[in-house]
């Protein structure tokens, strides 16, 4: 038996989780997580990815400190992302174009974000 075709092309997983104020770890939801979100669900619609890709509200990802941060499946990429040409690149880059924004994207061992990933 093979697997079915993959309803969605990709899911993006979107940390909104929100810890209270002042917590050691911070929060994704503290950091503007919601709006960044919301803002590349429309966005997504707009490049005509709606249907093909499905963006997704995430509760804690465990990555607080690096956050706002998204994941993008199949390909278990992770992303910071700080503003809306953030969300522009990645959507643009790798779910439009198969590419990927290496200025944005997390490393599996990283524990601070990079001066260039600081928004």
């Amino acid at each position: 038996m093979t697997d079915p075709k993959p309803y969605f092309e990709a899911h993006v997983f979107s940390c909104t989780n929100r810890r209270p104020d002042g917590h050691k770890r911070g929060s994704c939801a503290a950091r503007g997580s919601e709006k960044l979100r919301d803002y590349m669900k429309a966005r997504a619609r707009e490049l005509g990815l709606d249907g093909r890709v499905r963006i997704n509200a995430a509760g804690c990802l465990d990555r607080c400190e690096l956050g706002p941060v998204l994941v993008v499946y199949p390909e278990g990429v992770w992303y910071t992302y700080h503003s809306f040409a953030d969300v522009d690149a990645i959507l643009e880059t790798h779910l439009v174009g198969g590419g990927r924004v290496e200025r944005l994207m997390l490393k599996p061992e990283q524990t601070e974000l990079l001066p260039e990933q600081v928004g």
